[in-house]
């Protein structure tokens, strides 16, 4: 007895060392297991290297009612779940803390904090109430602080929180260049995305139209949907700053259609040759893709007249992109508006690395010649026979000047690496134009990854919009459909006639032993 009750004694010993040798491991260790293919809960190394690399101490403060209801309660566990995240990877350089707002005081220093209550429907007792409420934070270091006021979009989290604390940390932004004076798409169409960018950078205006160099603090500039021609001191001024080891992005309307006109034209803004240089050619057509999004259009039928969706071809939504490269590895889908295809065959001649970013699906085609848009025009097979039309490219290496040997002479005539980004459509990021969050996070990758921050690229592609269905043909469709309505049903018989039988089958086997 003596000896069973020591044999317990030290099985109970055994076990109580396990488990504080596995808590003293957990707090040294953190891993997750994440089974999603964009690793959704799983902090990303840009994350991770950005807490791992801090030097000094960062505090947030999460300022969470508590016992508010769904979906608000799943915001202060995703917050409290990045956040450990972020405490783990950094070090001992960050800390946090939750307070719950309670009373007038509770308010007061939430308040002063920068963090606004909001207003959220609570039932209780079966009654419809609205109750005042707190989701927010505040990130401070040294003398400084940064405040996301509502946690609310649980999708860009991470992207929010990292970002916020790139900004905290970092003493200087680099300044994004958006040329002007050629009628370049200005700013106040395009809200939305200098939102998202001046988040991170400092937008500046160039005017080429004067003929003078473009900044040397500017470290990527944009060029977006010109409508007027280009001049040599401004052809020469883009030239240039690309050999002094500028990075570019060319987003350039082609062709100037117009839907209520159902027509268009070549549109040419003096860039042609320029970019034939640097081993890229933006054709003058438009591309047609069955993966397409829909229109709403005006139709009579006897003296009634009503509105309708059509599909229409030329507002693709692209979805097969370059999964080597974090630009848009991790993008579902982007929307093009009357977008024109793209030519990289003479960048391998001039040295030079090309790749293409996106392209259409398998059933697309051209426009050229006579633009005449008919958006209730059906099209043959023969119409939608190309696959992956290029839409968007990348070129990177040694540039060799425009201006090399011609007039004015090129002051430089040979750039370091460098790289050149150029879109078949200029209007994809413009606020009337956007489509889904795809298009504001491919124009935001296209900026970080000229200005040399890819880190942020990959946080921000996370969760990004729902990948469109891919293109079947007919009888496919009906396949699946009759699956789905008929295979629950007939695999619950069968199942049903298999136990059946299994018990007639053991019955006779009972029987014949019986016997």
């Amino acid at each position: 007895m003596k000896i069973q009750k020591t044999q317990t004694l030290i099985r109970v010993a055994l076990i109580l060392g396990i488990l504080i040798v596995l808590n003293f491991i957990s707090i040294r260790l953190f891993g997750r297991l994440d089974l999603t293919s964009q690793g959704v809960y799983t902090l990303s190394d840009a994350s991770k290297k950005l807490v791992g690399s801090l030097d000094d101490r960062v505090t947030v403060k999460a300022f969470f009612t508590e016992d508010l209801p769904a979906p608000y309660n799943n915001n202060r566990r995703a917050v409290l779940d990045i956040l450990n995240d972020y405490k783990a990877y950094s070090g001992g350089n960050l800390q946090y803390e939750f307070i719950n707002p309670q009373g007038e005081k509770g308010e007061q220093d939430a308040q002063q904090q920068g963090i606004a209550p909001v207003q959220v429907q609570v039932v209780n007792e079966d009654k419809l109430e609205v109750k005042r409420g707190y989701l927010g934070l505040v990130m401070m270091y040294e003398d400084r602080k940064e405040v996301l006021p509502v946690i609310q979009n649980l999708s860009s989290l991470e992207y929010d929180m990292s970002s916020a604390l790139k900004r905290l940390t970092n003493r200087t932004r680099k300044k994004i260049g958006f040329t002007t004076g050629h009628g370049e798409t200005e700013m106040s169409g395009m809200r939305q995305i200098s939102e998202v960018i001046a988040q991170q950078y400092e937008i500046t205006p160039v005017d080429l139209s004067k003929g003078e160099p473009v900044p040397a603090d500017v470290a990527a500039l944009i060029v977006i949907a010109p409508s007027s021609r280009f001049q040599d001191s401004a052809r020469y001024q883009l030239d240039q700053y690309l050999m002094r080891g500028g990075k570019i992005a060319f987003l350039l309307n082609r062709v100037n259609a117009n839907l209520q006109m159902r027509m268009g034209q070549p549109l040419d803004v003096g860039l042609d040759d320029l970019l034939l240089e640097y081993g890229v050619r933006v054709n003058p057509d438009l591309v047609r893709d069955a993966q397409c999004a829909n229109i709403s259009v005006m139709q009579q039928q006897g003296s009634f007249t009503f509105q309708s969706q059509v599909p229409f071809p030329y507002i693709p939504v692209a979805s097969n992109f370059n999964t080597t490269n974090p630009l848009v590895k991790d993008l579902q889908s982007v929307i093009f508006h009357f977008a024109s295809s793209i030519d990289t065959s003479g960048a391998a001649a001039k040295g030079l690395r090309e790749e293409v970013l996106v392209r259409s699906s398998k059933q697309s085609g051209r426009l050229t010649g006579f633009f005449m848009i008919d958006p209730f025009q059906r099209y043959a097979p023969a119409d939608l026979a190309e696959v992956g039309i290029p839409l968007a490219v990348h070129v990177e290496g040694s540039f060799k000047s425009f201006f090399a040997g011609k007039e004015p002479a090129a002051a430089v005539t040979a750039s370091p690496e460098t790289r050149v980004i150029v879109v078949g459509d200029g209007d994809f990021m413009k606020d009337d134009f956007l489509g889904n969050r795809g298009n504001i996070t491919f124009f935001a990758n296209i900026v970080d990854y000229l200005a040399d921050d890819a880190g942020l690229i990959t946080i921000r592609s996370k969760n990004v919009a729902a990948p469109p269905l891919d293109q079947v043909s007919d009888g496919t469709k009906k396949i699946l459909k009759y699956s789905n309505l008929l295979g629950p049903p007939l695999i619950i018989v069968a199942y049903g006639l298999y136990r059946w039988r299994r018990r007639v089958t053991f019955k006779k086997f009972m029987e014949a032993q019986s016997v």
